[in-house]
């Protein structure tokens, strides 16, 4: 039987690589690195967990061991989670493995041959579809699989370091931004909306709606009115909502690359030229301060 390794810093990253995996008829094993995150993914459907005992960060320290660790284990794909480390993790693993790698793909299939992958390429305007021969390394973005159930059994396994590169001090950085990746529903801000005291209402749609509030990449650095960590976008977060409310957001490919994995869009502009009409399922084309009251009234009932 075909074997796929999969890795991802959350759970519920990792939990849709499971079913990537188990969709595609492979035997699935989880990796974990940590006893605390190997637990977190007992219940995930791998056919096992494998703990990684002497792991070390940063991942370039690991990278090595985890790539000898693929190739012990007879692995045809690795298939890893796209964020920062991820990334970092799978392409040092594909290189120490010299094997076929693609990044950042909207979905995934496995077959006893290939690995078919697509991707947005050139902020979105382009859809890249692949097939890589096996060993392959691919890191997936958010919403490309569908969880499974069960319990998986874990195993400890110890994974040599690479002595040639250390760690030697570490800040944490402080998020004060909601976790996007847990929101079923993301309200999006964008440069639409005039002043930072109209944030308000904003707040008030998504507290109505349950939602996390994602932006623009204007609104996190330009204007600085959200952490960074709710920027959505091509070089920023990749989110995978069930809805995702875009308000006073232009739409340009770089911010709608970001939000591939929505099952739903919906975007209030006062432009019906704008280009995130282009991508939403559902468009109002209104002044996003007379629609947002109106939203915030209706939300009400739900």
């Amino acid at each position: 039987m075909s074997v796929a390794f999969v890795y991802a810093d959350k759970p519920s990253a990792a939990a849709e690589l499971i079913g990537i995996g188990k969709r595609g008829g492979f035997k699935t094993f989880a990796l974990a690195f940590s006893e605390e995150q190997a637990q977190a993914l007992s219940d995930c459907g791998a056919d096992g967990i494998v703990a990684a005992e002497g792991a070390a960060r940063p991942v370039e320290c690991s990278a090595q061991g985890v790539a000898e660790l693929l190739r012990q284990r007879g692995a045809d794909v690795f298939l890893v989670g796209a964020s920062a480390q991820g990334r970092s993790l799978a392409a040092l693993a594909a290189a120490h493995l010299d094997c076929a790698m693609s990044s950042d793909v909207a979905s995934v299939e496995l077959d006893g041959t290939f690995a078919t992958v697509t991707r947005a390429m050139y902020g979105g305007a382009v859809v890249e579809t692949a097939r890589l021969p096996y060993p392959a390394v691919v890191t997936v973005s958010a919403g490309a699989g569908v969880p499974v159930a069960g319990c998986s059994p874990v195993e400890h396994v110890r994974l040599e370091s690479d002595d040639r590169v250390r760690l030697l001090d570490e800040t944490p950085v402080e998020k004060s931004g909601a976790d996007l990746h847990a929101a079923k529903v993301i309200v999006a801000v964008g440069m639409g909306v005039r002043e930072q005291a109209d944030m308000a209402m904003i707040e008030a749609l998504a507290e109505r709606l349950g939602a996390g509030i994602g932006c623009t990449r204007g609104i996190a650095e330009s204007r600085r009115w959200l952490p960074v960590e709710q920027y959505v976008g091509l070089s920023g977060e990749d989110v995978a909502p069930d809805l995702y409310l875009a308000i006073g957001v232009s739409g340009q490919v770089q911010h709608v690359a970001g939000v591939r994995g929505a099952k739903i869009i919906a975007a209030v502009n006062s432009d019906a030229n704008a280009p995130i009409f282009r991508a939403a399922d559902y468009g109002v084309v209104g002044d996003l301060y007379s629609v947002v009251p109106a939203l915030i009234d209706a939300a009400a009932g739900l």
